[in-house]
C-alpha cells in the first residue's frame, strides 16, 4: 500500500526579495492531488522517498531523504524558466510495509494523470526502481494513442537486472518494461560502465533492442559521435523520458549515492546531453534518482541533483 503525503511549504523557503526571483516565490504546494487544470504550461512534481528497491538490490540505504533535499536546494535556485509557467508540488508516494509493488502501481496512476491533465511530471527519487512505475504509466499512455515513447538513461548500470524472487528492485526497471511492453520498449543508455555490468547484462541489451554508449564513448572529445547517436534515437519516437541516475556521474561530482564510482561521465557531457534532448521539444517527463544524503558531501550531489532539474526545465521551457 502506498501512502500520499501532502507537499510541505517549509521545504520551498529562500532568500527574500521584492520582485519574485527564485523558485519557492513561484512553486504552489498543492494538497490531495488536485492536479491543476490551468491553462498553459505546467510543472508537476512528485517525491519518490523509497529506498526498499535499493535494499532488495543490495545498495545503500539512505535515498527516502532524497526527494526533499532536492526540494530544498531547488527553493533557493534563481528562476528563470519564465512567467507562464506555473509549479506544482503535489508532496510524495511513499511506501509502507515494504510493498514496493503496490507504490509503483500508484506513482504510474499518478503520473497518467499528471499527462492527462497537461503537466510535465518531475519525479523526485528514491530508487531507480521508480522508472519502472514511470515507465509504464508513460507507455501506457502514449501506446493508448498510437505513438512510441523513448526512454534515454544516463546512468553506469542498464538496470536491465532481472528480479530476485520474482520481486522488483532498483536494478530492474528497465527489465520489467521490455518484458511488461516488449514491442513498445525502445531504450537509450548513455554512460554505462563495463565494470558494473556483467557479460550478461550488455546480453540483454542486444536481447531487447536497447542502444547504448559505453562509458570509454562517453566524452566531450567524442561528442559528435555522441550527437549523432542521440539524434538517431530521437528520430525513431514520438516522445522522450529522460532518467537521470546521479550514480553515472563521476564521485568527484556525485559522492553521495547508492552505488557510487570514480569512472564515471562528467556534469559538462551530462548538460550538453540535457540541451539536445529539450530541444528536440520531444522531451515529456523527467525523474532524478539514487542521491543518498546519508553519504553526500557538502551536499553536492543534491545541488547537482537539483541543477539538473533546473537546468533541463530551463532548456524545455526556453
Amino acid at each position: 500500500m502506498a501512502i500520499h503525503s501532502n507537499p510541505n511549504p517549509e521545504n520551498w523557503t529562500g532568500r527574500k526579495s521584492e520582485h519574485p526571483e527564485y523558485w519557492h516565490q513561484f512553486v504552489h504546494c498543492v494538497s490531495d492531488l488536485n492536479f491543476s487544470h490551468k491553462d498553459g504550461r505546467k510543472i508537476g512534481i512528485l517525491g519518490y522517498p523509497v529506498e526498499e528497491g535499493v535494499r532488495r538490490n543490495q545498495g545503500r540505504p539512505g535515498t527516502k531523504a532524497a526527494p526533499t533535499i532536492i526540494r530544498n536546494l531547488l527553493a533557493s535556485t534563481a528562476f528563470h524558466l519564465g512567467e507562464n509557467v506555473s509549479i506544482y508540488d503535489y508532496g510524495d508516494i511513499s511506501i509502507r510495509e515494504k510493498d514496493l509493488e503496490g507504490t509503483q502501481l500508484k506513482v504510474s496512476e499518478i503520473l497518467q494523470k499528471l499527462i492527462l491533465s497537461k503537466h510535465f511530471p518531475v519525479l523526485l527519487g528514491g530508487g531507480h526502481d521508480l522508472a519502472y512505475a514511470h515507465g509504464k504509466g508513460l507507455i501506457s499512455h502514449f501506446k493508448s494513442k498510437g505513438e512510441k515513447l523513448g526512454i534515454i538513461n544516463l546512468d553506469a548500470h542498464f538496470d536491465l537486472r532481472p528480479l530476485v524472487n520474482g520481486k522488483g528492485h532498483s536494478g530492474s526497471p528497465f527489465y520489467q518494461l521490455s518484458e511488461e511492453f516488449p514491442n513498445d520498449f525502445h531504450y537509450l543508455a548513455l554512460g554505462i560502465q563495463r565494470a558494473a555490468n556483467p557479460l550478461s547484462l550488455f546480453q540483454k541489451a542486444k536481447e531487447v533492442k536497447a542502444k547504448h554508449l559505453v562509458m570509454e564513448q562517453f566524452r566531450l572529445q567524442n561528442w559528435e559521435y555522441i550527437e549523432e547517436q542521440i539524434i538517431w534515437f530521437l528520430d525513431s519516437v514520438n516522445k522522450i523520458y529522460l532518467s537521470i541516475d546521479l550514480d553515472g556521474f563521476s564521485s568527484a561530482f556525485a559522492p553521495g549515492v547508492s552505488a557510487p564510482s570514480p569512472m564515471g561521465f562528467s556534469p559538462q557531457i551530462a548538460f550538453k546531453v540535457f540541451e539536445l534532448i529539450a530541444k528536440s521539444k520531444k522531451l515529456i517527463s523527467l525523474d532524478v534518482v539514487e542521491l543518498n544524503p546519508r553519504f553526500d558531501q557538502d551536499q553536492a550531489t543534491a545541488r547537482l541533483a537539483a541543477r539538473c532539474v533546473e537546468y533541463v526545465l530551463r532548456k524545455v521551457h526556453a
